[in-house]
């Protein structure tokens, strides 16, 4: 995922000045490409320790739907990537942080949460930008996609009985991954998007779709 991201931010970094050549934002995402090639050689050095060899990854999907413009899709993917995602694994991290934690899982969790917190921010700069010189509200319909490309299937699957014996370990049990993942959609995410003018209503309903699936399957 950390090389995923670089490659990600790198990309994005060339397609901005394409349509705005004036913005600060490619500057920022230069930056934390470097940061994620960063995190990935920490990722590998905590994989190794625990006895398992990390592979490098050159993936770099497109997440932005195909029929979008140039200057549509780099939205979508900022807001995916950034306002999303980096957005949630700041509240991941930082919630793991107040634990008690492995020293060596500690130190490089606090090298990340640092940088995922500019990430962030990036994003919503982005979004700020785009949105004093132009209307963002299509992105409303495209949310509840993101926010499916953000997660995995796990996520929202029956959770059994709470195991906290790997939380030392920066692995969250499942429920407290997913309640952490809502309430920062629902603290931060979706109103920093209602700021915009982006109706978060699909998004809402996203949520509760995939909560009522749990709950059945839980039945």
């Amino acid at each position: 995922m950390e090389h995923e991201a670089a490659h990600r931010f790198a990309r994005l970094a060339t397609a901005i000045p394409q349509f705005d050549p004036e913005s600060p934002v490619p500057a920022l995402l230069r930056a934390a490409a470097e940061d994620e090639r960063r995190h990935a050689a920490l990722c590998a050095e905590l994989s190794a320790a625990y006895g398992q060899p990390a592979t490098d990854s050159v993936a770099d999907p497109e997440i932005a739907p195909r029929n979008l413009a140039l200057r549509d899709a780099v939205l979508y993917e900022m807001v995916a990537a950034c306002c999303i995602t980096e957005t949630e694994s700041v509240a991941t991290v930082t919630t793991l942080l107040a634990g008690q934690l492995v020293p060596k899982v500690e130190k490089v969790l606090r090298e990340i949460a640092r940088d995922e917190v500019a990430h962030g921010r990036m994003g919503w700069a982005h979004l700020a930008r785009e949105a004093s010189l132009r209307d963002v509200r299509f992105l409303s319909r495209w949310i509840p996609s993101m926010l499916t490309g953000s997660v995995d299937d796990a996520l929202f699957s029956p959770a059994g009985p709470p195991d906290d014996s790997l939380l030392p370990h920066g692995v969250f049990p499942l429920a407290r991954k997913r309640e952490v993942f809502i309430k920062t959609l629902e603290e931060v995410v979706l109103p920093g998007l209602e700021k915009f003018g982006i109706e978060v209503q699909p998004a809402r309903a996203w949520i509760a779709d995939r909560l009522k699936a749990s709950l059945r399957t839980r039945g």
